[in-house]
């Protein structure tokens, strides 16, 4: 069914949708930190048929954003174990046989991809999702690719003499990917760089240089994601952003942020005064379905510090580890919220 894009507050997910049961184990994913490296073992189906079912689960998660009433539809990244690991092993340069080690943002040891050789795309890694995404939908699309800073720090570096060439070769890798998206369709572009808030210090030194690097000479509506981890994940969420206001120097075009499950103090938006903002208005560490009105005070909170017609709505983060119904129930809720202040504001 076609529908007509609000123009004011109009609706998306961040990125991920919850995947099926009879597609993916969920409580083999619930039960171990997101994989850097690939995790095959995490699907029920064969690798014979995968692929088919991965398709049919991705119309599925299509069909639910359309019902639920969303203006900006994604994939629902139902093809991928984790939103970074299957662009990051994906490329060349990386040893996937004999992963490396690296702290989570949690300071965990997780397993990630070891750099044995210079980073460069093989091949184009998401260019058939969109296309299949594009083919199953009338509205507005969006993608989401992990960014440069972001695999850089999920890595392993046995090969480069600093970790700033290597984020760069990343972002060409990046920067290459997000206009093969543009080319097939996509509407919006997202890069996810969740370990930008995570790691500040190093942030403030390379990754707004490295971000540039990935949208150099991109013509495409981009957003970048930022956010405090996971829920399911990450239960200690800070009161503030460590590393928002420095995006105001990068040429991308809307900035992700979750104010829910954090209670963010939004006077922070005013230092974003030429980004659109993707406003994230849902608690994702807790499975209660959200009344339609306290999506609504969650919007209002950020009206005074930026204006109505540069806010996008959306979930805090991704709704990957939430049981299908949950997500649901919140995307209709956060539609019913956009709606109510929507008819306020005229």
């Amino acid at each position: 069914m076609v529908k007509t894009i609000n123009a004011l507050l109009p609706t998306s997910l961040v990125g991920s949708y919850a995947q099926p049961d009879w597609l993916i184990d969920r409580e083999k994913l619930a039960g171990r930190f997101p994989p850097r490296t690939r995790a095959v073992e995490l699907w029920r189906i064969d690798a014979e048929w995968l692929k088919q079912a991965q398709d049919d689960a991705t119309v599925i998660a299509i069909r639910e954003q359309e019902e639920a009433g969303l203006d900006i539809i994604t994939d629902g990244e139902v093809r991928r174990e984790s939103y970074s690991n299957r662009f990051a092993t994906a490329l060349e340069g990386v040893d996937i046989d004999n992963p490396g080690t690296a702290l989570d943002r949690s300071g965990h040891p997780n397993p990630v991809p070891r750099i044995v050789g210079k980073i460069r795309r093989k091949y184009p890694i998401q260019l058939e999702d969109v296309r299949f995404l594009r083919a199953n939908t009338v509205r507005r699309i969006k993608i989401t690719v992990p960014g440069p800073f972001t695999m850089s720090q999920q890595a392993q570096n046995d090969f480069y003499d600093n970790e700033v060439e290597l984020a760069h070769d990343y972002a060409e890798a990046v920067n290459t990917e997000v206009k093969d998206l543009f080319a097939a369709g996509a509407d919006v572009v997202q890069i996810d760089e969740p370990y930008m808030q995570a790691r500040p210090e190093k942030a403030r030194k390379f990754g707004i240089d490295v971000l540039k690097h990935a949208v150099d000479g991109v013509e495409g509506e981009t957003a970048v994601h930022i956010c405090f981890g996971y829920a399911a994940i990450i239960h200690e969420r800070p009161e503030g952003y460590s590393f928002l206001p420095e995006f105001s120097g990068c040429s991308v075009d809307s900035i992700s942020i979750e104010t829910a499950q954090s209670g963010l103090d939004c006077t922070i938006l005013k230092s974003l005064p030429d980004k659109r903002i993707i406003l994230g208005v849902l608690d994702l560490s807790k499975q209660e379905v959200e009344a339609a009105e306290t999506v609504a005070k969650r919007i209002r909170r950020a009206l005074p510090y930026c204006a109505a017609e540069r806010l996008i709505i959306a979930p805090d983060c991704g709704l990957k580890y939430l049981p299908r119904e949950v997500a649901f129930g919140k995307v209709q809720a956060m539609v019913a919220g956009a709606d109510v202040v929507r008819r306020e504001l005229g």
